[in-house]
């Protein structure tokens, strides 16, 4: 079948391949070294009582087989390892099976992890790594030349990624319509970056600038995909660089890049050269390709269905295995910043000399005079959700006592997810919470104090408990 293949784009599927790999090694590491505190067997949310009372067809996942820390740290680092070693090339170093099936084990694998994962794997980028790695498999490898479907496939995701961001932001927040949403959004994103003060202090007419381009790029750019290259090429090319912006002013895990990986695949041709000289592709793959693409149209209904639909949903799955999903992000902007400040003390009775000492996060504002990090395309899991425990108490309400009682037993792995215990030797005797009012500070505060953040204490979060005052609430 003459049509089945596209030999033009296999510089865009190398680039997408090896870039979609190299996530993988970061999201199994990052599994790795969080999970024992978040999902462990003293967990703030358990993997064995998850399994316990969801059934496997409703979360397919080999921890329903099994699970120790110890499997589940070995599966996490050996997903890493798999994933480095297709980065490195192994896919296209093999037969055209075996490279699939290295795919499709990485995917499986993940699968295990995110559908155990609970709130911690609630964000939109995990079940889009799942759908892109699913793709992914049936791309092929140097072997072959890249079948037309899921070339086309990939630019189908990419399109449902940015067409369904731009919708949900015209459909939600009056202030991505009025161009000023930018006017906060720098400031009260869930995890400011490094460069993320110098956003916010441009001046407001670019802010208003950034706005319309990125609606350009989320609502205009996505319907050129389904034009014929070079066109195609150069709107995911300038897809691309609306990414690189937002790396470059905040951190979203590995949602950016995963969305440049997708937009590389329709780009990069645009500099392939030549097409490379590449085998007929056999008889069972076209069958495998031919009815897997049949699957994901059928399975793109209900996500091509909510974009037109008023009640749009963001980032929803609509099977267990997220092979096809909506995605969506900032349908709506806050305009204030508040954080959950952690606190403890060494003193069993509250009074007036009562020291309280902070505990810090790695990525999550605290310290005022600490300037922002970067960290992504890595996923500081409890820094997100303590943003949204500022928004709204419920979403904290599964996991949040359980993390004040690792802290008051100063428990090992919950503390290494933090970047200062102040009670390195001891565990204190009460913690606490309150919520405080962050904002940047202008350039003359920051030139007079030396601090990126400037803080006001609102109330109270959780107020003062023991150990024996937990327990005893349990």
């Amino acid at each position: 079948m003459e049509w089945f293949s596209d030999p033009g784009a296999w510089l865009g599927r190398l680039v997408f391949q090896r870039m979609l790999a190299v996530l993988y090694v970061v999201a199994f590491v990052a599994a790795a070294r969080q999970f024992r505190a978040l999902l462990g067997t003293r967990g703030l949310l358990p993997i064995p009582a998850f399994t316990a009372r969801v059934p496997f067809r409703l979360s397919p996942s080999v921890f329903h087989l099994h699970y120790s820390d110890r499997f589940f740290a070995g599966w996490a680092w050996g997903g890493a390892v798999l994933a480095a070693a297709v980065a490195a090339g192994a896919a296209d170093a093999v037969p055209l099976g075996a490279a699939m099936l290295l795919w499709a084990v990485l995917w499986a694998m993940y699968l295990s992890i995110v559908n155990v994962g609970q709130t911690w794997y609630g964000f939109g980028w995990e079940t889009l790594l799942l759908e892109a790695g699913a793709l992914a498999v049936f791309l092929g490898n140097a072997d072959t030349a890249p079948p037309v479907l899921f070339v086309w496939l990939l630019r189908w995701l990419l399109f449902r990624v940015e067409f369904g961001a731009g919708l949900i932001k015209l459909r939600g927040d009056r202030c991505w319509r009025d161009l000023t949403c930018l006017y906060f959004h720098h400031e009260t994103q869930p995890m400011p970056g490094p460069l993320s003060w110098f956003f916010h202090h441009l001046p407001r007419p670019l802010h208003r600038v950034e706005t319309a381009a990125n609606h350009v790029a989320q609502l205009v750019l996505p319907v050129l995909l389904f034009t014929p290259q070079p066109v195609a090429g150069w709107a995911a090319l300038g897809m691309a660089v609306t990414q690189l912006w937002l790396v470059l002013s905040g951190n979203f895990a590995w949602l950016n890049w995963i969305t440049i990986a997708l937009a590389m695949s329709t780009a990069a041709p645009l500099w392939a050269g030549p097409p490379v000289a590449q085998g007929a592709p056999p008889g069972w793959f076209e069958v495998l390709v031919i009815a897997a693409a049949v699957g994901v149209a059928a399975l793109s209904y209900r996500p091509a269905r909510n974009l037109v639909t008023r009640g749009q949903l963001m980032n929803t799955s609509y099977e267990p295995l997220h092979l096809v999903n909506s995605y969506g992000a900032f349908g709506s902007v806050t305009r204030v910043r508040r954080e959950i400040v952690l606190e403890g003390t060494a003193d069993a009775v509250s009074g007036p000399g009562t020291t309280w000492r902070a505990y810090e996060f790695h990525g999550k504002p605290g310290d005022v005079a600490r300037l922002p990090r970067q960290f992504a395309p890595y996923h500081l899991r409890l820094d997100w959700l303590m943003w949204f425990a500022a928004l709204s108490p419920s979403y904290a309400r599964p996991w949040f006592v359980p993390l004040v009682a690792r802290l008051l037993e100063n428990d090992r792995d919950t503390v290494r997810l933090l970047r200062r215990n102040p009670f390195p030797d001891l565990p204190p005797a009460r913690v606490r919470a309150r919520v405080f009012r962050y904002r940047f500070t202008t350039w003359w505060e920051l030139r007079e104090t030396g601090e990126w953040w400037h803080r006001t204490a609102e109330r109270e979060f959780l107020p003062p408990v023991s150990r024996s005052s937990l327990s005893g609430r349990r």
